[in-house]
């Protein structure tokens, strides 16, 4: 690469830094949104893996640049896409680490390093000036939103692992009230003895229900904090029997027949779908290796007699 290409990439690197403070300066007067603070308090105690918030280096030396970096992701992001994060976040649990502040912060730094490496990548590579842009906006892209496809997966993970539990909890809790204890002392019950993502749910609502709000309230929280769409159908009848003066035992027996019911389909559609899958390896793994034992022989002597 000669001199003048050179500089005109340097050009474009200084142009690009400078655009970015530009956009980081424009929306720097952006506002910020808190969460309520006992609402912080329940999710870092029944989180998975609750660890210290704090970010290394932020009151150190570098404590300034570490904050400019890091605001430029929030200033960035849409209050669209922030509400759709502090959605998801309680779809995954809303993990001690990842706080959506973090989030919003990760963002920047994940902007910025991804922005470099891309660039770095066409350098090397040797391409020219649209490629290098191109490049670097894509990977800085690419960064911008890899915090929420974290995010987005971890809540995934978490849901399918509440399905899983569902069923054997509904046992639990059934058994439980049919014991004679009450609903609350039920929920109780379960948290002691089962682990696990539902868990941690239900000790949530017991403990929303103590610091004052009703058991309506607490069922329609936990209900919108998920995508089961049997735990929302659990809790909207555990909901109409409340209001309606419904014994809750009839209530829980029916859910638990109905859910024991569906996880059996589930299995019998999880293993209809077996054969579908198998169809893949043996085409590419498989049968190319039987071809050969089958007829490599024969296509061995054809091509003596013929040669």
């Amino acid at each position: 690469m000669d001199t003048h290409t050179l500089l005109l990439v340097i050009g474009v690197a200084a142009i690009f830094i400078a655009i970015a403070v530009g956009v980081y300066s424009l929306f720097a007067a952006a506002s910020q949104t808190g969460v309520d603070k006992a609402i912080k308090t329940i999710d870092t105690m029944y989180a998975a893996n609750p660890r210290d918030r704090s970010i290394v280096g932020r009151d150190g030396t570098f404590g300034p640049a570490i904050q400019q970096v890091t605001s430029m992701g929030r200033n960035l992001t849409p209050r669209s896409a922030t509400a759709r994060l502090q959605r998801w976040l309680d779809y995954a649990g809303n993990p001690a680490a990842w706080p959506p502040e973090r989030v919003l912060e990760m963002q920047g730094i994940s902007l910025l390093l991804c922005g470099v490496v891309g660039f770095l990548l066409a350098f090397l590579l040797g391409t020219d000036i649209v490629w290098l842009i191109f490049l670097t906006l894509l990977f800085a892209a690419i960064g911008f939103w890899l915090p929420f496809i974290v995010v987005y997966d971890l809540g995934l993970r978490r849901q399918h692992e509440i399905r899983r539990q569902l069923p054997d909890a509904m046992d639990l809790l059934t058994l439980a009230v049919e014991a004679g204890l009450g609903f609350e002392a039920a929920i109780a019950h379960i948290v002691a003895t089962m682990p696990g993502a539902l868990t941690r749910e239900f000790a949530r609502m017991l403990h929303e229900m103590q610091m004052g709000m009703s058991r309506a309230e607490a069922l329609r929280a936990i209900g919108g904090r998920t995508t089961i769409l049997e735990l929302k159908a659990i809790t909207t009848s555990l909901l109409q029997a409340t209001e309606l003066g419904v014994p809750i035992t009839d209530v829980l027996r029916e859910q638990s027949k109905e859910m024991r019911v569906k996880r059996r389909q589930n299995a019998e559609a999880t293993a209809a779908k077996v054969p579908v899958k198998v169809v893949f390896p043996l085409v590419i793994c498989l049968l190319p290796a039987l071809f050969v034992i089958v007829l490599g022989p024969g296509v061995i002597r054809i091509l003596d007699s013929v040669f």
